[in-house]
């Protein structure tokens, strides 16, 4: 099948063609029959991606903070690094979807096979999409009308938040897709509504649904207009659903309104309030996000936990279906806003359009070929590549993010392994990561990987709870294991992995750990130094974590299990590895929070050894993120985050400061890799695996 994608780096749009998207037990995937390319948005998209990187600069400047407040503390090659990787990742283009329903998960009940959907559904053949963000069209309304209810339920979203009543004077900025939707809403809410557009064909359209307009030509001055409008009364509200980084709509917003008059915002607009302006009047100003509560909301959107219709009445989806409704009784009409079809294999002809400032356009239409040739294309596995060499250690990859991208892959790719497969839940990173890597082939089916007998090891990049039982299959498959940190979430999990090895005795694979740290340069260089001392060391690890949201999902203990299981076992397999010995006592003190993840842990060790760690989530970006200390025999030696190391003392270890951050992870893929080529165990003893996880358990309940 194909989906159209989209390059921050170039602005180039694509079709792709990739896997059979796989679905989640609460999301519906369904065969798309035609979408709407919302012409404002994606426009702004292509035109961010075309823009050279000063242009990309200006328009984030938080992003150009956040990659300075990261060349600060991870340097600068290892931060142009992240920020290609970023632009490079193709980006799904649209949102306005229909079609019929191709399958359902298990615990969707509102839909079923074959209904006709609207949906919140990139431009692809085939989409998946949380149930929640899905509504039911009614027979009367068409395919292209349908595809017009999403940009309707923004529409209807910015007048619920301006709430205006029968009879008011409501003023729509911007005559767009959403402009004129909305004019149309308005006028069926019972208002009085004018428009105001630099475009004189969208001036016909709200006029032609009833609303009185303004052409805003020559700079036309249209406050004297509106106060007409209003009666000299000022105006109610002001929508505003232009797309411009002015500050004009707003300054004429306020300038027409009367006294506590409403103004929101559904489109974007330059933000430099007149403080006067807001204060004499006293006026109310929002922004409106999206289709309404539950966009943005993981627990609505990916785990269909629906909003009580007592508390909150209009969510996202009841606002889709209250559009389709007003569509069906024929109060929004939008057939004459349709300037354009195209066939799906010429969308890029669409994006021209777009593009050319000359030509005039509104509503795009793209529209899918018909279900036979669909289902021709319907594969979950796709050959990107048939020139790999080959090796032992044949790789089916599991999980195709950001951290796949930019540390393991390019890692892996240096090594002698065969990059088979790479497996990912919606085709499209995975299939850019398998053309980027050369891998063979791009899957959406898991059992691509476990059944296939060339495929010899696994390497596990997915979300937390899925690693003990991805591992548990690798492992009755007969296949090596790596797996990123955690190894599992609960000791129950721990225990299951270490039956299944003792079970497979002798013949079990290789089964290895993302702690990578143990194989930095920096600590090899320790590692030397350690071979001189015949003394104890006492070890301080402290961890800058910084702040992320409670609703991340690697706060959440079903998912990441919590920062501390999550990346805290790092930290305690590094100074489990520097000590040389078996962990003997652990205490672990933590403030308590709602994410309890600013820790202390104090470990002695067998041979004498002691190790705090400083794991804290309240610090500052600027202070390096992991900083090792180690005192022993008249020596200090500090690392800072694995990119320069200070020594005090006897110069039995040169200061060093290289040009890139090495935290091991190159060092560790050719390691594994060795291991399975030749014959060997696991680079990390497995006994020390099991003991630094359960270590992690024990520190995560002396916490609670």
């Amino acid at each position: 099948m194909k989906q159209l994608l989209h390059s921050f780096k170039t602005g180039h749009v694509t079709l792709m063609d990739i896997p059979l998207p796989g679905f989640s037990d609460t999301q519906v995937r369904i065969q798309t029959k035609c979408s709407l390319i919302s012409a404002g948005t994606e426009r702004m998209l292509i035109n961010f991606g075309r823009a050279g990187y000063l242009q990309k600069a200006r328009q984030q400047p938080e992003k150009v903070r956040q990659v300075i407040e990261k060349i600060q503390t991870d340097g600068l090659l290892a931060s142009i690094d992240a920020v290609q990787n970023k632009l490079n990742q193709p980006i799904a283009m649209g949102y306005c979807n229909v079609g019929k329903v191709h399958a359902a998960g298990r615990d969707v009940m509102d839909f079923k096979s074959g209904d006709r959907v609207l949906s919140n559904g990139n431009h692809a053949d085939m989409v998946c999409v949380g149930h929640r963000l899905c509504a039911r069209i009614p027979d009367s309304v068409d395919d292209m009308t349908a595809a017009f209810a999403v940009p309707g339920a923004i529409a209807l979203q910015g007048i619920r938040l301006l709430n205006p009543t029968l009879g008011e004077s409501v003023v729509v900025i911007g005559l767009g897709l959403i402009g004129l939707l909305t004019v149309q809403l308005l006028r069926a809410n019972g208002c009085r509504v004018m428009g105001l557009d630099m475009d004189p064909q969208r001036c016909e359209l709200a006029e032609s649904f009833g609303a009185t307009v303004i052409h805003m030509r020559d700079n036309v001055d249209p406050i004297p207009a509106t106060l007409h409008f209003s009666n000299n009364r000022g105006i109610d509200g002001v929508l505003i659903a232009a797309a411009t980084q002015s500050n004009a709509p707003i300054v004429q917003a306020a300038k027409m309104c009367r006294k506590r008059g409403r103004i929101v915002l559904v489109g974007a607009s330059g933000l430099n309030l007149d403080r006067n302006l807001f204060y004499d009047k006293e006026l109310t100003f929002q922004v409106s996000c999206a289709y309404g509560p539950g966009r943005y909301d993981v627990s609505y959107e990916n785990e269909g936990q629906d909003y009580p219709i007592s508390f909150v009445r209009w969510t996202a989806q009841r606002n889709m279906e209250a559009v389709l409704e007003l569509m069906d009784s024929g109060l929004v009409s939008v057939k004459s806003m349709i300037s354009h079809r195209f066939p799906f294999e010429k969308a890029q002809d669409a994006y021209h359009l777009i593009y050319d400032s000359s030509s005039t356009y509104l509503g795009i239409i793209l529209e899918y070929a018909n279900e036979t040739i669909q289902n021709q294309k319907l594969k979950s596995c796709l050959t990107v590549n048939t020139s790999q060499k080959a090796s032992p250690a044949t790789i089916g990859m599991i999980g195709a993010g950001n951290f796949s991208a930019q540390t393991l892959l390019p890692a892996l790719q240096k090594t002698s392994a065969r990059l088979k497969t790479i497996a990912s839940k919606n085709g499209v990173s995975g299939t850019y990561l398998a053309q980027k890597f050369h891998f063979e082939q791009s899957t959406t089916d898991l059992e691509d990987i476990f059944s296939d007998s060339e495929i010899t090891t696994v390497v596990i990049t997915t979300r937390h709870n899925s690693h003990a039982n991805l591992v548990m299959r690798a492992l009755d498959s007969g296949k090596h294991v790596f797996v990123e940190k955690p190894l599992c979430l609960t000791r129950e999990e721990l225990y299951d992995i270490r039956n299944k090895i003792k079970e497979l005795s002798s013949d079990a694979p290789v089964l290895m750990v993302g702690f990578n740290r143990r194989f930095a340069p920096f600590i090899q260089k320790i590692m030397h130094f350690r071979k001189t001392l015949s003394t104890p060391l006492c070890m301080i690890m402290t961890v800058n974590a910084g702040n992320i949201p409670k609703d991340h999902w690697a706060q959440d203990i079903r998912i990441g299990g919590g920062r501390i299981i999550g990346e805290a076992c790092h930290f305690i397999d590094l100074l489990r590895y520097i000590s040389q010995s078996p962990i003997a006592s652990i205490h672990s003190t933590a403030i308590p929070n709602e994410t309890n993840d600013t820790v202390t842990i104090q470990m002695t060790f067998e041979n004498g050894c002691m190790g705090t760690i400083h794991y804290f989530a309240n610090g500052h970006r600027r202070f390096p993120k992991e900083r090792l200390e180690i005192f022993t025999e008249g020596n200090i030696i500090q690392l800072d985050n694995f990119k320069g190391l200070k020594c005090y003392g006897p110069p039995k270890i040169k200061s060093f400061f290289p040009n890139r951050q090495d935290k091991g992870h190159a060092a560790e893929m050719t390691e594994f890799v060795s291991a399975i080529c030749q014959g060997k165990g696991s680079p990390i003893p497995l006994n020390e695996i099991f003991e630094v996880m359960e270590t992690t358990f024990n520190v995560i309940n002396k916490e609670i």
